[in-house]
């Protein structure tokens, strides 16, 4: 499949301007208007996209309420009199291949969308928003996160982080091979509430200010940076995975539903079942013990399932936030990238890190394959977004947040000849949705 990305991030541009009141008194909450005014980031001006019919959401984060809206002949979507507060903005089209082609000159074989996002935009009482919103279209590969299982299950009847697993699908319609396919856990700041870091506009890290950090490069937006970074092994064509088929990778590949024996002999259970999953036929897990020196109990190497390659890890055991702080990326290096020998930075941090504090790869964003944002269940505990809208326009959550054996998973986009084609739209609000439990190899 043919790759399209510009790299252009969303760029928005709030004007406020103030309403008139009537005689100088308000009484009440006064409704709010919100404005949309949509324009594409494109390398080229020999042609022009289409403005009309873009798909314009917005969602109260305090309510969770939705207003949706498709834009007129000029790109402007109007919301009028909506309650003043907080809200997550999205705007999304798609172009068939067909078209796309008619307007280009550019064949691409699947169609094209195009996303923006503005998130927690605040629109206050007595005051109306005017916003410019820049629809770019993402990268787009032929694999894709299919599932993510981070939330793990209850503490005490269920199996804790013990039973965490990746997804990855083969969304295409040839064979692909896993071998050297790298996951990524992308870490950035946690909260809005911690001050010691150097920050961007949106919150998050500002990592051109991390030390030695060259100055010729863009480090906030065409890079990320992993706390974790796993490979599948392999020597190019060792592991298959046919059209609509995909691969689990697990922190512990067991089955924990039912008793099994620790690396210090102790037996590990859970008083429910059905709170978790069966992992004992995943395709590969990650394993520290072998060079941890106090590794976790649970850390069992199944010598059926093989292990993944550890280049960077972080505590005792491939542990995903439970709380949903962190985002994810697969990619490729291909050739002789030495993926290894990357660079790696400190925190971005107002004083100056100590000689051990951990640093953290920075993974070139022109070679990821897919990106999903993970955020916390409830808007006050959202954090800043550290993918731009070409990677994930969105994010994704699970609704009862962690230890909930809850897991998000990509939605079915058609079924095309029996295989199974997963929606891919580069914006995870969208394209997600989520299990009640964690269901390996499952479709929603």
């Amino acid at each position: 499949m043919k790759k399209i990305c510009y790299y252009l991030l969303l760029i928005t541009f709030p004007a406020m301007y103030s309403c008139k009141k009537e005689g100088g008194v308000t009484t009440g909450i006064q409704p709010v208007n919100l404005t949309v005014n949509l324009s594409y980031a494109l390398d080229s001006s020999k042609y022009t996209l289409p403005v009309k019919n873009v798909q314009v959401k917005i969602t109260n984060t305090s309510t969770a309420s939705t207003l949706s809206s498709t834009s007129n002949d000029s790109g402007i979507v109007r919301f009028t009199g909506i309650p003043a507060g907080t809200y997550d903005v999205d705007a999304t089209i798609t172009i068939t291949a067909d078209n796309y082609y008619t307007i280009t000159g550019t064949y691409v074989a699947e169609d094209v969308t195009f996303n923006a996002s503005e998130k927690n935009t605040a629109i206050a009482v007595g005051r109306d928003v005017a916003m410019k919103m820049i629809l770019v279209a993402g990268t787009t590969g032929q694999w894709v996160i299919k599932q993510v299982y981070f939330a793990g299950s209850n503490r005490t009847d269920g199996a804790l982080y013990r039973d965490q697993f990746i997804e990855v699908y083969n969304n295409s319609d040839e064979v692909l091979y896993a071998d050297s396919l790298y996951i990524g856990q992308v870490f950035g700041r946690q909260s809005f509430t911690s001050s010691n870091y150097y920050t961007q506009k949106n919150g998050q890290m500002d990592w051109s200010k991390s030390v030695n950090m060259p100055a010729d490069i863009d480090a906030n937006n065409d890079y990320v940076y992993t706390r974790t970074l796993l490979m599948i092994p392999g020597t190019g064509k060792t592991y298959p995975v046919q059209p609509g088929s995909g691969i689990v990778i697990a922190q512990t590949a067991m089955n924990h539903k039912v008793p099994w024996t620790g690396a210090n002999g102790s037996t590990i259970s859970v008083k429910n079942p059905a709170l978790t999953i069966d992992l004992s036929s995943a395709d590969f897990e990650a394993y520290y013990a072998s060079f941890l020196t106090s590794p976790l109990a649970s850390d069992v190497d199944n010598v059926n399932v093989p292990n993944l390659v550890v280049l960077q890890y972080f505590g005792s055991d491939w542990i995903l936030d439970n709380n949903g702080r962190d985002g994810y990326v697969i990619f490729k290096a291909g050739g002789s990238t030495i993926v290894k020998d990357w660079p790696m930075y400190n925190f971005p941090t107002t004083s100056a890190p100590s000689s051990n504090a951990t640093k953290y790869y920075q993974i070139p964003l022109k070679y990821v394959i897919d990106a999903v944002e993970i955020q916390p269940n409830t808007a006050e505990d959202r954090i800043p977004k550290k993918f731009g809208a070409q990677y994930d326009a969105g994010f994704t959550a699970v609704p009862k947040g962690a230890y909930s054996s809850q897991s998000v998973i990509r939605k079915t986009q058609k079924t095309l000849n029996g295989r199974i084609i997963l929606k891919d739209t580069n914006n995870s609000t969208e394209d997600f949705d989520y299990f009640d439990v964690a269901t390996p190899g499952g479709f929603k």
